[in-house]
């Protein structure tokens, strides 16, 4: 088998039919950042505007993590940012659980090209894929999980602060932890310095 490359990637993410999700879109939407980020962003699926432009979070809940971001000094250039489902589902569903396993080697390839220390799951959708079944991101957020030398943290969606914005607040702790895990980890400096 040959070895995986980005080109390969975005080949094998382009030419991706294992769900029904791929009939209805614009465009794929794989994801896009630093390619060698030490943080990655993961969230649920690409909307209506990430559709039609080919990048994910680049719609209203983009705007705002782009925001969040700069308010703990994190350029967005200096992260990856990706979904669980690499194809919108219709009307922004929730991806089901099949369309997620499909897509789960997608998400495989980018752990292991990108390679980072720190992943933040936006959503309910992204930490029950990752995490369990059991994780309940009202009750989970802002918790760390270490799971094989990789460092995880659940967040609520941007779009969920979008449409509550009570629960800034408590997104504002995650941000704060976050930026606290990453210089424990000695990688704030990697992201915010220059290169």
């Amino acid at each position: 088998m040959a070895e995986m490359t980005w080109e390969l990637f975005h080949r094998q993410v382009q030419a991706c039919g294992m769900c029904q999700l791929h009939k209805g879109v614009r465009n794929k939407v794989p994801g896009q950042g630093d390619l060698h980020a030490p943080l990655m962003f993961i969230g649920e699926g690409p909307g209506q505007v990430e559709d039609e432009e080919g990048l994910a979070f680049v719609g209203p809940a983009g705007q705002l993590l782009t925001r969040m971001l700069a308010a703990i000094g994190l350029p967005r250039d200096r992260v990856y940012i990706c979904n669980i489902v690499k194809c919108r589902p219709p009307g922004n569903r929730v991806p089901e659980p099949e369309e997620a396993e499909a897509c789960r080697l997608h998400l495989r390839n980018q752990f292991a090209l990108v390679r980072p220390k720190v992943i933040v799951l936006l959503g309910s959708t992204a930490a029950k894929n990752i995490l369990g079944p059991e994780i309940r991101i009202t009750r989970d957020r802002g918790r760390w999980y270490e799971r094989k030398g990789v460092w995880f943290m659940p967040t609520y969606h941007p779009s969920a602060l979008l449409r509550d914005p009570s629960k800034k607040r408590e997104a504002w702790e995650d941000m704060q932890s976050l930026r606290a895990r990453l210089m424990e980890l000695g990688e704030y400096g990697d992201i915010y310095g220059p290169r």
